[in-house]
């Protein structure tokens, strides 16, 4: 049977777990907020990288064009 010191010891132990826990789900929902904010940027980034290349395919046309006409 337990005595008095280790069952305080116990207790101590289970509310750093407590403790522990509690940070690590804050943390863990921080992370998954980042993940979304970045997943969000990285999509943005792509539709403006596409529009940035068809932009350009769009000039590289225009002055092949220009040459064949010249």
């Amino acid at each position: 049977m337990m005595n008095e010191t280790e069952l305080k010891h116990l207790e101590r132990r289970v509310d750093e777990l407590l403790q522990r826990m509690a940070a690590l789900k804050s943390e863990n929902r921080s992370l998954r907020e980042n993940q979304a904010a970045l997943l969000n940027e990285r999509a943005h980034l792509i539709e403006k990288n596409e529009l940035a290349r068809s932009r350009v395919e769009a000039m590289i046309g225009r002055l092949k064009s220009m040459e064949q006409d010249s």
